[in-house]
């Protein structure tokens, strides 16, 4: 073969393979907006599955399915594309290697989905059909693989965050003590948080996420969970980062609960104070600072904000100085359809924040009211949805709002109608103590799970108007036996315009 020849064929040869390697761009955009909606599914007719990326891109790239008509069947949770005349939801392409397409789908959340935070993948489709992403690791940060929970605070003038089990891409255990990372403010050199989060993490030498906590003499095989993150300046006047953890064999009751400080030169928390393990008060959950009658408390939620303490040093060491807002009788514990309800003498039921004495839960307060031991329109915290049905709220978060002058609550309902765990509500309330009544749906997963939603007010923009919560994606507790390749034990940001009429 002449020389010429022989180079004509291989730049043929290079130019099929360039050509069989570049794929089809699918991207699937909320046609209110004209973003890209991460999390959406498409599927072919022979049940070939691709999941689109934070962008909303498919790189579709099928051997055997390339310059064909394809059709995709088109799901998303609380997304819906319009069904054709036969009930197809769908769209075909010629799938042109290195073309592209667009698929508009209608938003019926009221809360518009943004990206994923976590896991590998996060920008995948958009590297492989040659985009630039926004974040500096769009494929695998901390060779994070899952992450469970996210706890988060500003400390130091950055925003350190916290998450719980980890899991890894080099054995199916990772790490139980605790993940964290750090990330800078948006108005300090942060991404807008329409876009993400740049994550540093506290890596080991394999570049894994290192575990955060050292509690001394806890085996290598017992959980540590960490929650309710607070700033405040110990007696010395420091500022000081604080966390309230537990230990656990399982998912079983806590082992042990205290208090740890996070160590600025090792970058680890340390133990600082052993809390009393039956005592209910103590601190949990996503806190928020609120003044009372002029003193500084953090408040505690799960979801509700009945548990709060002094926002001082001691005072947070000291299980004695916690109340919580109860119609218990003073020092009192929940003792199911026994529990002792303080009452005056014209038979009103008294909430009062109450030393020693336990806070009602929402399912506890659910089982009193079917006893007959109290009536729901009692409690100031009587979650109903627009019906007027009962809202059981398993947990969330709570934060003064500048935009509609209330606090709000994010929060996710337990026994949903179209998943267990993964209806998510917006309420407000003038008051801490309520009343919190009226709640409207903002976010619904089918036969999924979305827990421990928590909103990031340092996120807030436009006065206000526009919130970020994210929460935890998982199949657990769905009995869906399907899991969402990488999305699954990761977590979801949301973004809601409180100007939507449909939240009034």
């Amino acid at each position: 073969m002449r020389l010429n020849q022989f180079l004509a064929l291989l730049t043929i040869t290079a130019m099929a393979h360039s050509a069989k390697s570049q794929p089809f761009k699918i991207q699937v955009v909320d046609e209110q907006t004209g973003r890209g909606v991460p999390l959406v599914e498409l599927r072919t007719t022979d049940s070939s599955v691709f999941y689109t990326d934070s962008n909303g891109l498919v790189a579709f790239d099928e051997p055997g399915l390339m310059n064909e008509d394809v059709f995709f069947s088109v799901k998303s949770h609380g997304y819906e594309h319009a069904a054709d005349a036969f009930g197809a939801r769908g769209k075909a392409f010629k799938t042109i290697p290195g073309g592209s397409g667009q698929i508009k789908i209608q938003r019926l959340n009221i809360a518009e989905r943004l990206y994923r935070l976590t896991g590998p993948g996060i920008y995948r489709d958009t590297v492989l059909v040659g985009e630039k992403a926004p974040l500096k690791n769009p494929l695998l940060n901390g060779k994070v693989m899952g992450q469970d929970t996210i706890q988060r605070a500003i400390y130091k003038g950055k925003i350190y965050w916290m998450w719980g089990d980890t899991s890894r891409v080099a054995y199916t255990l990772g790490n139980f003590h605790m993940s964290g990372a750090t990330s800078l403010l948006p108005a300090q050199g942060g991404l807008d948080p329409s876009l993400g989060v740049n994550y540093d993490y506290f890596v080991n030498q394999e570049g894994f996420c290192r575990a955060m906590i050292e509690l001394p003499g806890i085996a290598g095989g017992t959980l540590i969970w960490a929650d309710a993150m607070m700033t405040l300046p110990d007696d010395k006047g420091n500022e000081r980062l604080i966390a309230h953890y537990e230990t656990l064999k399982g998912l079983s009751e806590p082992l042990s609960r205290g208090l740890v400080v996070f160590n600025d030169e090792k970058q680890v928390f340390e133990p600082l104070k052993t809390l009393e393990l039956k005592n209910p008060l103590h601190p949990r959950n996503s806190p928020l600072r609120a003044k009372a009658n002029g003193t500084d408390y953090f408040y505690f939620t799960g979801p509700l904000p009945n548990v709060r303490v002094q926002a001082n040093w001691n005072y947070i060491q000291n299980q004695k100085a916690y109340e919580a807002y109860t119609p218990l009788q003073p020092g009192a514990r929940f003792n199911g359809e026994n529990t002792q309800l303080e009452r005056d003498a014209n038979g009103k039921l008294i909430w009062n924040w109450k030393r020693d004495t336990a806070p009602l839960m929402p399912a506890q307060q659910n089982q009193l009211i079917k006893a007959g031991k109290m009536r729901l329109e009692e409690s100031p915290f009587r979650l109903q949805d627009p019906t007027a049905k009962p809202i059981e709220a398993h947990n969330g978060s709570v934060f003064w709002n500048d935009f509609v002058k209330k606090y709000v609550m994010i929060f996710v309902q337990a026994n949903g109608s179209s998943s267990y765990l993964g209806e998510v509500w917006y309420a407000e309330s003038e008051k801490l103590e309520g009343p919190w009544q009226r709640a409207t749906k903002i976010v619904t997963h089918d036969k999924y799970t979305f827990y421990n939603p928590i909103h990031h007010p340092f996120f807030d923009q436009n006065g206000g108007r526009f919130i970020y919560f994210e929460g935890t994606y998982c199949n657990t507790f769905s009995g869906n036996p399907q899991q969402t390749p990488r999305y699954d034990y990761n977590q979801i940001m949301y973004r809601l315009d409180l100007s939507d009429a449909r939240l009034r």
